[in-house]
């Protein structure tokens, strides 16, 4: 199968690169070269956070040896609140090989192209909105890597439920033809897929104002889907995801109230002070009536026009 996504080698020498690139431009001091700059430091800064996530996936906090363990716990659990069984689900579609092949290519290739483009959209057409969800892919990606420091294993590897690993059943697999333990493959949970697709939706909902934009949400919908066809992902590792990001979200929320708050009360001491001694009443380019400073001038002006 060829892999249409940069692993973390080429994502982490494409992030520096182009971090290089972003001294060098802003060195010259052009204007365009400088705008040129931020777009390529912005680009850097998600290479090089999807370089982490992919390098992070090898490094745990726990032995391997409980991850499947864990994985049966979620399964066990998954029946007890009475989601839908991911075996059942995956054999609709195993009849069908183009469906499972399309499945296959979409987790292997997908997820980050469209993040990128998505970023890439908010950053030419919505900058500050860009700058909101940038943070916010920062900080969930950044978290979900946190909780993927516990190795959990994907349902593929999970004996005893029927479920089959799509990759190697089409050599398609992106961790090798044959299944077996591998360390990137013990994080799957939280589903980082599922959750950068309802950031992708979250941003098209909440930035785009076209009535079209609500079509957003079968991305998110079509993504859990292909992580489950695929084994790759439970339904609870989509539905962690999705309360992270949902978390997060409400913190910069949390946040933009709170400064919206701190910013006014900053102000008021300032205000509190009173008017200077040009700005009394009746001064020059304020309200009221004037005062003059000489004795022969505190005549009232006629209000009828008239002599006096």
């Amino acid at each position: 199968m060829i892999d249409l996504e940069l692993n973390w080698h080429e994502a982490a020498v494409t992030a520096g690169a182009l971090a290089a690139g972003t001294v060098a431009l802003r060195a010259s001091r052009r204007p365009r070269l400088v705008a040129v700059a931020t777009f390529t430091q912005e680009t850097a800064l998600i290479l090089g956070l999807f370089a982490l996530w992919q390098y992070a996936g090898s490094f745990a906090v726990m032995g391997p040896g409980g991850a499947l363990g864990r994985s049966r716990w979620i399964w066990h659990f998954e029946r007890l609140v009475h989601l839908p069984s991911e075996t059942w689900v995956q054999h609709l579609f195993l009849p069908h090989p183009l469906l499972v092949q399309f499945c296959n290519l979409y987790y292997d290739s997908l997820h980050f192209p469209v993040l990128l483009t998505c970023m890439i959209w908010l950053f030419v057409r919505h900058r500050d909105a860009y700058r909101r969800r940038r943070t916010t892919l920062v900080v969930f990606t950044a978290a979900c890597l946190l909780v993927q420091l516990i190795p959990v294993a994907p349902p593929r590897m999970l004996s005893g439920t029927g479920l089959v690993d799509t990759g190697v059943l089409y050599h398609q697999s992106v961790y090798g033809s044959v299944a077996g333990f591998n360390a990137d493959e013990l994080s799957s949970m939280p589903s980082v897929h599922v959750g950068w697709a309802v950031l992708v939706a979250v941003a098209v909902i909440t930035t785009a104002r076209t009535r079209w934009r609500w079509l957003a949400l079968l991305y998110p919908a079509m993504t859990t889907l292909v992580v489950v066809v695929t084994a790759n992902h439970f339904w609870l590792d989509g539905i962690v995801a999705a309360a992270l990001l949902g978390l997060v979200l409400a913190g910069q929320v949390a946040g933009r109230a709170l400064l919206a708050r701190i910013r006014p009360a900053r102000a008021v001491p300032a205000e509190a002070a009173g008017p200077g001694p040009d700005e009394r009443p009746g001064s020059a380019g304020g309200p009221g009536v004037a005062v003059s400073s000489g004795a022969g001038d505190s005549r009232a002006a006629p209000q009828d026009g008239r002599s006096p």
